[in-house]
């Protein structure tokens, strides 16, 4: 289970560094190559919660084989990829693999393992594992697109995704699935389609080829439309991915939509490093991939100091802080690309999105799953995650689709996405500002 956490988290931050060279084979612009990073984060997001109800619908071994053969086969169809399309189908495929399996390997971790120090061991190894894949997708990405080629960082997983499945065949038990009860696929499917749409309106709004601009438009009132259907489908369905007492939760909604403007940042510095180094110094992945290392090591320290920090300082003034670091890194990144520096000068901003991301992203997990009980402890962990996911997914769309448009040019792409950027993250400082948790559980739980 924790090598499929690994390799589900490493394609999260592996194409990254490849981008470039993706770019280069197909003659894409960086403009148009955000779908290969927002097509696996939107489709994997939004059917997160979905694939989770798969699992104990229809029992945890049957779905999480299909999921994970499902992400091996469209890994497969990404390093073969004939056409710029066809990768883009291969990571919406790995994205709906992703959110099917997820859910099923973390259920067969908890179950497998009693509650108490057993559970809390293997729940450490599954968190220290994502932490690590997402840390070393940029470091990995840059070896294997020097020595191999772009095609490799999708190809490479294909055995271990073998491997995967041979385990799940031999060591988790199977289950009788439970009783059938109706699944929310239309809140699904329009959990999906509403970002998608958004992307595709943003992508098409930017080109300055004459397109004429209806198309883009339709795209944009389709996500609107979309959005306002999922609302009115979850209030009616009888099983909603999203029940209306979770809404009820105002920590928790505001922990949720906090996360995701924060993710959004966080996603945009990824991409903005991978371009400035590769796209504007001329550095190769292989250069560009050691020079994020501190990135990397930055990220580690912080998944070990924030906890402690936390129980000190209190989730919102961690948020506020994450939120506050973030930006300064966003400010770094458009004043490094101004001058016109050397890589080595990214490297506070590199520091300081570790610190975003650590402070930050902790902070409002923990905000997220106060107070959950046994009936709505997946449905808080399902509905943090997604937000993640989707939110970062959607400013990476937004923050870059328009920062890098071609019908913005003349504009410094880096000094307009990061300008985004701070625009969010104000809203989300503002929305982390109000975030107010009971002072007994503050005390109970923190101190």
């Amino acid at each position: 289970m924790a090598m499929l956490q690994f390799l589900v988290a490493v394609d999260v931050t592996v194409v990254n560094v490849a981008l470039p060279a993706i770019g280069d084979d197909f003659g894409v612009d960086g403009h148009t190559l955000t779908w290969v990073v927002v097509g696996y984060t939107i489709t994997g997001g939004g059917l997160l919660m979905f694939g989770g109800r798969l699992g104990d619908v229809l029992g945890r071994r049957r779905i999480l084989l299909l999921g994970t053969a499902l992400f091996g086969a469209a890994s497969l169809l990404a390093g073969l990829a004939p056409s710029f399309a066809v990768l883009v189908t291969a990571r919406l495929l790995q994205g709906a693999g992703e959110a099917i399996a997820l859910p099923a390997a973390m259920a067969v971790v908890v179950l497998t393992f009693p509650e108490g120090p057993r559970r809390s061991r293997a729940l450490g190894v599954w968190a220290a594992v994502a932490s690590c894949g997402l840390v070393l997708g940029f470091v990995v990405s840059g070896i294997i697109t020097e020595l191999l080629g772009w095609r490799w960082i999708f190809l490479v997983s294909v055995p271990f995704i073998l491997l995967v499945l041979a385990a799940v065949v031999l060591l988790v038990p199977s289950e009788r699935p439970a009783e059938p009860t109706p699944l929310d696929l239309p809140g699904s499917l329009l959990l999906v389609a509403a970002p998608l749409l958004f992307t595709l309106g943003v992508v098409e709004a930017g080109e300055a080829d004459g397109t004429p601009p209806w198309p883009p438009a339709a795209a944009l009132v389709g996500a609107v439309a979309a959005g306002v259907l999922f609302v009115r489908v979850e209030r009616r369905s009888r099983n909603p991915l999203v029940p209306p007492r979770f809404l009820r939760n105002r920590p928790r909604v505001l922990a949720n939509l906090a996360t995701a403007l924060l993710s959004a940042a966080l996603s945009t510095s990824f991409l903005l490093f991978t371009y400035y180094l590769q796209d504007r110094l001329g550095a190769g992945p292989l250069q560009a991939g050691l020079t994020m290392l501190p990135l990397a090591v930055s990220l580690i320290a912080a998944s070990v100091l924030v906890p402690r920090l936390l129980g000190r300082w209190g989730a919102r003034a961690c948020v506020l802080a994450g939120v506050g670091f973030t930006a300064l890194a966003m400010a770094a990144i458009a004043l490094v690309s101004h001058l016109g520096a050397t890589g080595l000068a990214m490297v506070p901003a590199m520091t300081l999105v570790a610190a975003g991301m650590g402070f930050g992203i902790v902070g409002l997990q923990y905000v997220a799953v106060t107070g959950v009980t046994d009936d709505d402890a997946g449905i808080a962990s399902g509905v943090q995650r997604a937000a993640d996911q989707l939110g970062g997914s959607t400013g990476v769309a937004l923050y870059v689709g328009v920062g890098f448009a071609p019908a913005l040019d003349g504009t410094d792409p880096f000094l307009a996405s990061s300008f985004l950027a701070v625009a969010g993250l104000a809203a989300a400082g503002c929305v982390a500002w109000r975030i107010s948790l009971p002072a007994a559980v503050t005390e109970e739980k923190l101190g």
